[in-house]
């Protein structure tokens, strides 16, 4: 059973959704051979997409949460119905130990999402962000030596 992990940007062009979606779709039929568990942490965006993605294909939805109070802070409200939706569509959901969204509790949930991958899909568009964000993740992954696949956001 392949693991993939998540990583990408909150806003998705509207332009390029349909080939992102279809990039996700072709890295998960590759990884999926054996059973498929999906790790994601439910941004909006490429998140919740990966997410959808997994469900779509028979795979097992892992969710792990930043923070306590990521819904009631981190959510937006037009984004709120699909956040309940995945989150209760989920096999496993880890909320990690911090009380209040951070860069910190980004950073562990990271970790915790490598930790448990084979592969960590990359919705990226290649150029460096904030602590915490997509590029850190990337480069974490490979650092620790694992797979990433990066599907051009």
């Amino acid at each position: 059973m392949a693991t993939v992990a998540v990583t990408g940007h909150m806003r998705i062009d509207p332009g390029r959704s349909a080939a992102i979606a279809a990039a996700i779709r072709a890295a998960l039929a590759r990884s999926s051979a054996d059973g498929l568990t999906g790790l994601s942490c439910l941004a909006e965006g490429a998140d919740a997409l990966f997410a959808d993605l997994v469900l779509e294909a028979g795979g097992r939805l892992e969710v792990v949460l930043p923070s306590h109070d990521y819904r009631a802070r981190m959510v937006a409200p037009h984004y709120a119905a699909d956040f309940d939706r995945l989150r209760g569509a989920a096999a496993r959901v880890t909320v990690m130990p911090f009380r209040q969204a951070s860069v910190r509790a980004y950073s562990a949930a990271n970790r915790v999402l490598l930790g448990r991958a084979d592969l960590l899909v990359a919705v990226w568009n290649g150029l460096p962000g904030g602590p915490g964000g997509t590029a850190d993740m990337v480069a974490a992954a490979r650092t620790a030596g694992l797979p990433v696949e990066v599907v051009p956001a």
